[in-house]
């Protein structure tokens, strides 16, 4: 099986229980996991979220917030006017 189908045959649950591996550190009977597991389940729970779940749910998701309109609120500093 390679990578694409591992991902395409995880269930919301192994997706569940890897991203809690990755959150707490440990598997579910307590055994801590290693570097190369951690780096490994956290790209599973990415590419998993990234075919099944919408942007606001996904693992590393920022809300940057929408824009309220064209201009900003606050319009600036004025301009320097030179004088000679």
């Amino acid at each position: 099986m390679d990578y694409l189908q591992m991902i395409e045959s995880m269930t919301p649950d192994i997706y569940r229980n890897l991203k809690q591996a990755v959150e707490i550190g440990k598997w579910p009977d307590g055994t801590v996991l290693t570097e190369q597991q951690r780096e490994n389940a956290l790209q599973a729970i990415i590419a998993w979220g990234e075919k099944h779940l919408p942007a606001g749910e996904r693992v590393g998701y920022i809300d940057k917030g929408h824009k309220g309109g064209d201009q900003c609120d606050d319009p600036g500093p004025e301009p320097l006017n030179w004088k000679q």
